[in-house]
């Protein structure tokens, strides 16, 4: 079950997704943490973060809406205090998700963390709207992409995983930036641009009156967008859009994922990931899977 992916060793392919697990230790006591692949954490910031005022949180039929508006505590406190008890699960990989507003506020995150001990691999959120190209967000700006990529690259030696925005035309185009700029991985997609309404009081349910829509009901649009990036870039990628059972992560792996990543599933049932994580260890025995690194890009595409 073990896969080798942008300098790290996972002792299987399931991680858990930023935003969805906290800062990890918060679920020491509900999973096993070293029996999972690795975690990203909540987004990091420069500074602390308050997030959106509630209703931030939405059910929808088959997924949900969230905007959280990335709160955390700030890149000084998750050094000094989230950061120190992790050191007890050694062999599970923490990734830490990052953020800002501009090129320089992602720099000078990555290079706080840099000095900081037990951390395997940055993860770039580039949806955040770049303040300095009126709001546009990196991911969707190939330049601002391969600008802050670059410069985070020259920022670090340690592994750089992208994580991609599926609100663009070309997700293909967006991967082969961000791989020729210097990522080592790219981690996709992040969640959907969507709103839900009240018809009775006429307001939009969110404060924030739009949100990101994650769970089964992206599954078949995010299966199919790992698939166009698996075959332009080079580099791995880690699958994520509603998996919640161990074959939704199969078909991540067969369009093209070296990884998966489980996000949305942990709010409904908090030991999803090393479920997960067992559930896909049973179905390659059960299929006769010896490595499971064999799934990946497997699928059997008809030729016309």
């Amino acid at each position: 079950m073990k896969v080798q992916l942008a300098g790290m060793t996972l002792v299987n392919p399931v991680i858990a997704a930023s935003g969805t697990f906290g800062y990890g230790i918060e679920f020491e006591e509900i999973v096993s943490l070293e029996r999972i692949g690795g975690f990203v954490t909540k987004g990091i910031s420069l500074q602390p973060m308050n997030g959106h005022p509630a209703p931030r949180i939405l059910q929808t039929a088959a997924g949900m809406l969230n905007a959280i508006g990335l709160q955390n505590v700030g890149v000084d406190e998750f050094i000094a205090k989230k950061l120190p008890p992790l050191a007890r699960y050694p062999s599970c990989n923490v990734i830490v998700n990052v953020f800002g507003y501009t090129v320089g506020d992602f720099v000078s995150v990555a290079e706080r963390l840099n000095d900081a001990e037990g951390i395997s691999a940055y993860e770039l959120n580039v949806s955040c709207p770049n303040v300095h190209a009126g709001g546009m967000a990196f991911g969707a700006d190939p330049g601002s992409l391969e600008y802050l990529v670059r410069r985070v690259r020259s920022t670090t030696k340690r592994p750089i995983i992208v994580k991609l925005s599926p609100n663009v035309t070309s997700i293909a185009q967006v991967a082969k930036v961000a791989a020729g700029a210097g990522a080592d991985a790219l981690s996709m997609v992040n969640t959907f641009l969507a709103m839900s309404i009240d018809v009775e009081t006429r307001k939009p349910r969110l404060s924030n009156v739009t949100g990101g829509l994650s769970g089964p009901a992206i599954k078949p649009i995010a299966l199919r967008m790992v698939y166009e990036a698996a075959r332009a870039v080079p580099i791995p990628i880690i699958g994520m859009g509603g998996i919640v059972t161990p074959e939704d992560a199969v078909e991540f792996l067969l369009a093209g994922a070296a990884a998966v990543q489980v996000g949305t599933a942990s709010y409904a049932d908090p030991r999803a990931t090393e479920r997960l994580a067992k559930g896909l260890e049973s179905w390659c025995r059960g299929h006769h899977v010896e490595r499971v690194t064999s799934l990946t890009g497997a699928l059997d595409v008809p030729k016309n």
